[in-house]
């Protein structure tokens, strides 16, 4: 009964222990004073509101945009007087993006801070036929990113924030795939599931690093990071018996929405990150990339793939 007791003891210790230091974790300690200034972020909606109310709590004066995958969204203003302002976004569509794009640019003078963030982890296609998470996780906030960035240029000092996950840690590109099937993976199975969404977050990853060496000298900088492992709604499309399931875990390992958005307000607001631009960070940390996460070749070859399947040459 000793022994048992003893390593029931250890097992709440250890899980005690991960809660208040891994699960908790850092928390963005800028001062950051954004009045006037204009921030636009893609989320899923418990994440984004989250991101949004501890924002407010630091007296910070945001543009939003929630976008809910392949269906609805809206565009959130949160200015001095707390008005709010909405606009629809389908990231799994390139006509959606475009219409945002060119409303926002018509109707707002100032972009200072894009924050990608929005992602899913769900099979099918998007309607302009590609692959459902590259299209959305990857492809989508590609061509945002390139029609905001003049204004993000004119704008500068400005920030681009790529969420991308330490799943991108497993992911691979097949470029193959990608030029026969406008696709990173094939197959239905729970595990090809996971392997397109690590791969999508993959292309996250390469996508910052190209981009931070063709914003070089223009005062734009960015940023990639894993939020870490977050309750919040990326997995509201898997079945209720599953959810149920894992709720009692994901509430005590995984990180609330405010918790998880600490390392995104840190790449956003953080004083002084700047000569940082293309980094990937984790806990308010910078941390190294794998080689495959930072390979040159790789990643202006996703790039180049990208513009060619958006439309931009």
């Amino acid at each position: 009964m000793s022994v048992v007791l003893l390593v029931v003891g250890v097992v709440i210790g250890v899980a005690y222990i991960y809660r208040h230091i891994v699960v908790k974790g850092k928390r963005c300690t800028s001062k950051a004073k954004l009045h006037g200034k204009t921030v636009i972020v893609t989320g899923n909606s418990t994440f984004f509101f989250s991101t949004a109310l501890l924002s407010l709590v630091l007296s910070l004066s945001y543009w939003f945009l929630s976008c809910e995958g392949t269906v609805e969204g809206c565009a959130v203003s949160l200015d001095g007087s707390s008005q709010v302002v909405f606009m629809q976004l389908d990231l799994g569509s390139l006509k959606s993006i475009r219409s945002f794009a060119e409303s926002f640019l018509k109707s707002e003078p100032r972009l200072d801070i894009l924050i990608n963030n929005a992602g899913i982890c769900l099979q099918g296609q998007t309607e302009d036929g590609f692959g459902l998470m590259f299209g959305v996780n990857h492809l989508g906030h590609f061509l945002l990113t390139n029609l905001l960035l003049d204004r993000l240029k004119e704008c500068a000092p400005s920030r681009i924030i790529n969420v991308s996950s330490m799943a991108h840690n497993f992911g691979k590109i097949d470029f193959d795939c990608l030029n026969s099937h406008k696709a990173l993976g094939l197959g239905t199975s729970f595990i090809r599931l996971l392997q397109i969404y690590c791969d999508s977050k993959l292309c996250n990853a390469l996508f910052n690093h190209e981009l931070a060496k063709r914003l070089r000298g223009t005062q734009v900088t960015c940023y990639t990071l894993h939020p870490g492992a977050i309750s919040s709604e990326l997995g509201r499309n898997t079945g209720l018996f599953l959810q149920i399931v894992l709720k009692p875990i994901t509430t005590f390992f995984f990180k609330n929405t405010v918790q998880g958005c600490q390392t995104t307000l840190h790449c956003a607001l953080q004083e002084g990150i700047e000569p940082l631009s293309g980094r990937y960070f984790s806990n308010c940390t910078v941390r190294d990339l794998f080689a495959k996460a930072r390979d040159d070749a790789a990643a202006k070859k996703l790039w180049e793939i990208s513009e060619r399947l958006c439309g931009l040459v």
